[in-house]
């Protein structure tokens, strides 16, 4: 017989999550997304609907109390959901208000008059290698701002740098010793700087990697119209996909993992005047950081500590969201999480510091809360995503139900608040957060993450600083067996564990009611999520690949013949050509815009073309490199493409399969 009364409750609930489907779909005809208001009535009815889902977690889901394992684990783990579901509050607030500040650079731009300000560009380096640093000194070297010094600060103390710089005719810095790590070795340029006749009026900060744009200088600077900004920081962006775009074969279909952050949780901040510095990408005003005494020490992660220093002596530090540089991401999976585990330590000792949110000091409320929400994503997030996928095991070995609910509540009450919220950040952050892709970026690194979280917590100091490697040969398969290892043994887990209380009558446990619904779609869901991450581990082999922004021209000259060809692929060494074919070997030149004629050499005969071998001179190879980092629009895809996603991935199955 029909359960009238379930599907009257079940039709409740669809209701529900229809009308927040409804909703949702009508909000980008009428929200604006820089109207504050706008965006304040959004995340305020987000809020409600989590406020709504964390009570009814915490009254109507839990275990009986008692020291049972039923108990210990159904508790334990809403200790963990609430933790996060703080931080996540907390980052509704941020994201209810939004600052954009390219109308602000353009009323004040050329504020200086006639005399430039001086700026001095410093290219901190460790052990990059000189066709990492070439693009960096090269680029810097063609910003368009005319009074401006370029520094190499080299902590290695490389005799081929030294002479590769005076080539170049930028100025060399080495020092005796590496105390304080990045930090320090910026620290010694600006006392140095200090001794100069005349100290510049501005720093800017360029990791090694890091190419900027040739507005670069002149639009930072027009933020400094107002002699309250200390500092200004840029977004990052990435000439390169991410370990975990490229392991899965999404990098022109997927967003990297930054983009959420630079593209629209740092104009947030400055909505609330609490975005901070990110190292790279940065001008600071001189007297600011004389004020200062330069760039702390105590933490690995200067750059945020050196926002609150400015901040807790009166400096402002402002957010502009421009595509103003693009530089080199990590490009293998240990590199990646080990700089996000640095970034999560080096927070947790700002924490700890004489600049954390307890501690006696003149920062104001807000600048504590921007240290704070930190602490939170760090701590919570991260243990949480290891949480879920452990916690559903318990059920399928041990019987324990760690969600007890009916099915109509779960569609009702988190159903609801989980769409509503997608249709939100669809709307406020378009294309950026994808199910199970998100959960992956996650789950990747979330075992050494926490352990960094909680290490730094309890014990701040005496921790190396480690330097994210960069550049080296990645033309093999890698497979990260250490870090695959307990994703695969969880998937195994989670598996066996379905297949036992599928089949297996004695694991089926009949008697657990709607709940075992819920651990069932949770438990499908993980076997994704794990599926994805185990699959991210195998690092694929990666060739530079520069696409023209455009469909563009060149024309080859050979002897006796001069034709046009349309330019489909071009990298610093080789360039395809769609057109008329020419024998292997033949010589010739490519005209190319802004670098002149190139000499080539056919090399190989394509489907609708041919393949040729540059041969640049000096001048021309910069030009080349001007032309890939410094120029045009941000590099990466922006937001997520299904169409594009789905065909990535099938991609990359196939490509396993195939092995």
């Amino acid at each position: 017989m029909l359960d009238f009364p379930l599907l009257s409750t079940l039709g409740s609930s669809t209701a529900h999550l229809l009308l927040a489907l409804g909703v949702g779909l009508t909000l980008s005809s009428w929200v604006d997304v820089r109207n504050n208001l706008h965006r304040a009535l959004l995340l305020i009815v987000t809020f409600l609907l989590a406020m709504r889902y964390i009570w009814w977690r915490g009254t109507e889901t839990l275990a009986p109390a008692g020291w049972t394992l039923d108990m210990l684990a159904s508790w334990s783990l809403f200790g963990f959901e609430l933790l996060a579901m703080v931080g996540t509050v907390s980052s509704y607030v941020i994201m209810s208000r939004i600052k954009l500040r390219s109308d602000e650079a353009d009323a004040h731009a050329g504020w200086w008059g006639e005399t430039e300000p001086r700026v001095a560009i410093l290219i901190a380096t460790y052990n990059e290698e000189q066709d990492v640093l070439e693009r960096t000194i090269v680029g810097a070297r063609a910003l368009g701002h005319r009074n401006k010094e370029v520094l190499i600060l080299d902590d290695s103390r490389r005799d081929w740098l030294r002479d590769y710089c005076a080539a170049q005719g930028v100025r060399y810095m080495r020092r005796p010793d590496n105390k304080g790590s990045k930090a320090g070795n910026i620290n010694h340029c600006l006392d140095r700087l200090a001794e100069d006749p005349v100290p510049p009026d501005f720093v800017a900060v360029l990791d090694a990697d890091f190419v900027p744009h040739r507005g670069f200088i002149s639009r930072c600077l027009a933020l400094f119209h107002d002699p309250k900004v200390g500092l200004v920081q840029t977004p990052q962006h990435f000439f390169n996909a991410d370990p975990i775009q490229h392991n899965l074969g999404i990098s022109h279909s997927y967003p990297d993992e930054q983009r959420f952050f630079f593209d629209h949780m740092q104009p947030s901040r400055d909505g609330w005047g609490i975005a901070f510095c990110c190292g790279t990408s940065s001008v600071c005003r001189w007297t600011a950081l004389r004020d200062i005494g330069g760039l702390p020490t105590e933490s690995v992660t200067e750059d945020f500590m050196l926002t609150l220093d400015l901040q807790d002596k009166g400096w402002a530090s402002v957010y502009l969201s421009e595509p103003l540089t693009e530089g080199l991401a990590p490009e293998g999976l240990k590199e990646y999480v080990t700089q996000r585990a640095r970034w999560c330590l080096g927070l947790m000792q700002i924490a700890r510091s004489r600049l954390g949110p307890l501690s006696k000091n003149n920062l104001r409320l807000r600048d504590r809360w921007s240290v704070a929400d930190s602490v939170l994503f760090w701590t919570t997030s991260f243990p949480f995503r290891i949480a879920v996928v452990v916690y559903p095991l318990l059920y399928w070995y041990f019987g324990t139900i760690v969600v007890d609910a009916q099915l109509a509540e779960v569609l009702s009450i988190f159903g609801t608040f989980f769409l509503w919220s997608q249709m939100v950040q669809r709307v406020l952050m378009p294309g950026m957060v994808v199910p199970i892709l998100h959960d992956v970026g996650q789950l990747i690194g979330a075992i050494p993450i926490s352990r960094a979280a909680f290490t730094g917590l309890f014990k701040p100091k005496g921790h190396p600083f480690s330097v994210t490697a960069k550049g080296g040969d990645r033309t093999r398969i890698t497979v990260q067996w250490r870090m695959m290892a307990p994703f695969t043994v969880l998937l195994a887990l989670t598996i066996v564990g379905l297949l036992l209380g599928i089949f297996v009558d004695r694991f089926a446990y009949h008697d657990a009611g709607d709940g075992k619904w819920v651990v069932l779609f949770w438990t499908i869901y993980n076997v994704f999520v794990l599926s994805m991450t185990v699959l991210a581990c195998v690092e694929l082999p990666r060739r530079e690949r520069h696409i023209a922004d455009r469909p563009d021209r060149a024309i080859f000259v050979t002897e006796g013949d001069i034709r046009r060809h349309w330019i489909t692929t071009l990298t610093m060494d080789e360039a395809r050509l769609r057109g008329r074919t020419y024998p292997v070997g033949t010589q010739g030149k490519l005209r190319l815009r802004d670098a002149g004629d190139i000499a080539v050499e056919v090399i190989a005969p394509t489907v609708d073309g041919i393949r040729v071998r540059l041969l640049p001179t000096v001048e021309q190879r910069e030009a080349l490199l001007v032309r890939f980092y410094a120029e045009g629009a941000a590099p990466g895809t922006a937001r997520a493409q299904l169409g594009g996603l789905i065909a990535g991935l099938s991609r990359r199955l196939s490509f396993s399969s195939g092995r």
